[in-house]
């Protein structure tokens, strides 16, 4: 059986300050999370997860996004999204069109057929964050929401002080 990082961390816990394991166990969480519903959306609907996230991004915008806005969105290169879209138009989820405003830019969209896809995806997901996140009790998942708003300030401080 292969350890993860936070249970190596206990395993040692001289060697660890509780800010390291804590950071260990947040991306132990987020991996185990992230592997279950990469595995589910592959073998339910023989999607990847940045298809899914791509077009979660283009659902909130019907009149459609800029290449650049989707990867600011998505936290990833101009060049990972181009990937993704040009397989995405080839199979008729999504349209690209050129703005109207700048001929070098491209506007991309959920087609019909993407947009209910999507749709049907984005329920099952959400039912399956919900099985996940199921042994929580609605005061447990408040608490840890209040936790990691507090945790992303915290972050989001370090960062800017690294930037001054």
């Amino acid at each position: 059986m292969t350890l993860d990082s936070e249970t190596k961390a206990v395993e040692l816990p001289e060697d660890h300050a509780d800010e390291l394991r804590l950071w260990l166990r947040l991306l132990t969480c987020t991996t185990l999370i992230e592997g279950e519903i990469r595995s589910r959306l592959r073998e339910r609907f023989d999607v990847t997860l940045p298809r899914f996230d791509l077009m979660a991004q283009l659902d909130k915008a019907p009149d459609g996004m800029t290449l650049s806005d989707v990867s600011k969105r998505m936290m990833v290169s101009n060049g990972n999204v181009t990937g993704l879209v040009e397989r995405l138009v080839e199979s008729g989820h999504l349209d690209r069109r050129t703005s109207d405003t700048d001929r070098r830019v491209q506007v991309i969209r959920l087609t019909k057929l993407g947009r209910a896809e999507f749709r049907k995806m984005a329920a099952e997901h959400e039912t399956w964050i919900a099985d996940i996140f199921g042994d929580l009790t609605e005061k447990d998942v408040r608490e840890l929401m209040r936790l990691l708003a507090k945790t992303k300030g915290s972050a989001q401080k370090a960062v800017q002080r690294r930037q001054e």
